[in-house]
């Protein structure tokens, strides 16, 4: 898509998207991580006014990245779903439809409280706590440690960078956040904060810029 960015790790082709997430074009698998589908809704069981047109944003923008790279698997580390079973559960299982010939996995985050069986009714394998393919590992939260001969993706922090200027105005932004075995993903839903990270010498931020025109990646 316009304004996505090729970095390569392992030698594996990895597409970085401001749409916060990364298609991995060798094994033609997206991944993302933090839809929290049914937060929304959740909220406003919970008597909090959160409009439900950030749940249709998130699906309509997923669906068009779908129908960019046209992947045959769909990876998401963790926090696929944010609460027990509500109104965007149905309307997720409506849009599944629409790609049944998409593998759809997870790995399970923190959020993740329904049994293996209700995401298989929703179209969803469950991968467990964490999955292994090629050189890569996944996991919700950032890993300790990670062998010399992998390197991890994961989510769950929500990572977030500030930019000040020559005076005093500063802006924060959700990024993808590298060490040199490590990335951790944007949240993918915008119905999330940020925690803002610290890079130390070595690591690549990339901050995602985003206007009424369009968005982009910018190295920080």
């Amino acid at each position: 898509m316009r304004n996505d960015l090729l970095i390569s790790k392992f030698g594996q082709k990895l597409w970085l998207s401001p749409n916060r997430c990364i298609f991995w074009e060798d094994k033609s698998i997206l991944i993302l991580s933090d839809l929290h589908i049914g937060k929304s809704a959740h909220f406003r069981k919970s008597g909090i006014a959160v409009p439900g047109l950030i749940f249709k944003e998130d699906m309509n923008r997923l669906a068009s990245i779908l129908d960019h790279y046209k992947p045959d698997t769909l990876l998401v580390t963790g926090d696929f779903f944010h609460s027990i079973a509500n109104e965007e559960h149905e309307s997720f299982k409506e849009w599944r439809g629409n790609y049944k010939g998409l593998r759809c996995c997870m790995v399970r985050g923190n959020h993740e409280v329904l049994s293996d069986q209700a995401y298989a009714e929703l179209g969803i394998e469950v991968l467990g706590t964490d999955y292994t393919i090629g050189p890569f590992y996944f996991i919700h939260e950032k890993p300790d440690i990670v062998p010399a001969d992998s390197f991890s993706f994961s989510g769950h922090m929500h990572p977030g960078i500030r930019l000040s200027g020559i005076g005093k105005q500063s802006i924060s932004l959700h990024c993808f956040y590298f060490t040199a075995n490590q990335c951790i993903l944007p949240a993918f839903s915008r119905f999330t904060g940020k925690y803002l990270v610290q890079p130390l010498a070595g690591d690549e931020v990339f901050a995602i810029v985003e206007d009424s025109q369009c968005s982009r990646l910018v190295l920080v």
